[in-house]
């Protein structure tokens, strides 16, 4: 089973589940305890943060999406709007198809390689290196070969690109095993 972001422009959205670490069937019990322990891991009075604002700011906002998520979460109607509303979202993002990494082809773009699939308008869907690495499936480079470096234990995701001109959204399904045997685009 593979769950869902949903991409757009250059920002992935996590669920609130996902930002608690819970199931989407979890127990009140269940997401209170995963709250709890995350609110504590990304209280910025917790962390030892001394120089670093990078550091201190992604604490920051960590804590603020863990406040969001248990805000809406935590509440039996609030819980049950954003469940009707993520399902929404998940329909109103029916792709044309549903393409793998190894699809993909690849652009050096300075810091970051940016992975692209031709759309049927003359477009692109795009994804960079950047944004699969903060799904926790940083892209590496082996000679000509590209390959996901994550623990087998990550589930395999789905993001949902849209085209960058017409109205089109393809389906990126991506597992630990995904693996680029292509040169890079000039």
């Amino acid at each position: 089973m593979f769950s869902i972001m949903i991409h757009s422009g250059n920002l992935t959205h996590k669920t609130h589940y996902e930002i608690l670490d819970v199931k989407e069937d979890a127990s009140f019990e269940e997401i209170r305890a995963c709250y709890r322990t995350a609110i504590l891991n990304f209280h910025p009075d917790k962390m030892q943060i001394t120089c670093e604002t990078s550091k201190a700011n992604e604490s920051g906002c960590r804590f603020l999406e863990v406040q969001r998520a248990w805000e809406i979460l935590g509440d039996s109607k609030s819980r049950a709007l954003y469940d009707n509303d993520l399902q929404s979202m998940r329909q109103d993002s029916a792709t044309a198809e549903d393409i793998r990494l190894e699809d993909l082809s690849i652009e050096d773009a300075g810091d970051v390689f940016e992975l692209f699939y031709d759309c049927r308008c003359g477009d692109y869907f795009i994804i960079d290196s950047s944004e699969l690495a903060d799904m926790g499936y940083p892209l590496m480079k082996n000679g000509s070969e590209f390959f996901l470096q994550t623990p087998k234990s990550l589930p395999p995701v789905s993001v949902v690109l849209p085209c960058g001109s017409c109205s089109l959204k393809v389906r990126l399904l991506i597992n630990a095993d995904s693996k680029l045997q292509t040169a890079l685009s000039n």
